[in-house]
């Protein structure tokens, strides 16, 4: 009896290091007219390390922020520096916004809140480098372009939430 106690000790311990989570195992086995009780705990397999972050094709950003970039040096009239800083500004924002898209593919809701962020934190680099001339028309060609409402509406009415010329 007692090499099959211990074989099945060893079985039920080797299953239990197949597992994932933590096993605790009992057994109980009739020695010589007494019962024998044992338990026994393995401990969880290490989790698998987490997949890198998967990179976005670096010719594709490339090409992303220097169309981004001629079209804000020619709309703004950005003098070679700022256009290098801006550049500099647009390059790390696309890559982000890619990597990003890559890796929130399934959630929508986390990749709209990243891309938000990046959005936010390259309109606060921009400032720095525009001239606030500059700053000013580019936001109004960008919300032109994304559809934010001014004061007055399309036809003449205060946007909801903005107050009317009236007031």
């Amino acid at each position: 009896m007692k090499p099959s106690l211990l074989a099945s000790l060893l079985l039920s311990a080797a299953v239990a290091q197949a597992q994932t989570a933590p096993v605790k195992t009992k057994t109980k086995t009739e020695v010589a007219g007494t019962t024998v009780k044992t338990k026994t705990t393995a401990p969880a397999k290490p989790a698998a390390a987490p997949k890198p972050a998967p990179a976005p094709s670096a010719e594709k950003v490339e090409a992303k922020a220097n169309a981004l970039t001629d079209n804000m040096r020619q709309g703004l009239n950005l003098t070679p520096a700022q256009t290098e800083k801006v550049r500099q500004i647009n390059l790390t924002s696309v890559r982000n916004v890619e990597t990003a898209r890559l890796q929130y593919r399934a959630d929508v809701r986390k990749l709209n809140a990243v891309v938000d962020d990046i959005g936010q934190s390259r309109l606060a680099m921009l400032k720095d480098v525009l001239a606030p001339d500059q700053f000013a028309k580019y936001q109004r060609k960008r919300e032109e372009k994304m559809g934010v409402p001014n004061a007055t509406g399309s036809q003449g009415n205060a946007a909801p939430g903005l107050p009317s010329r009236d007031e």
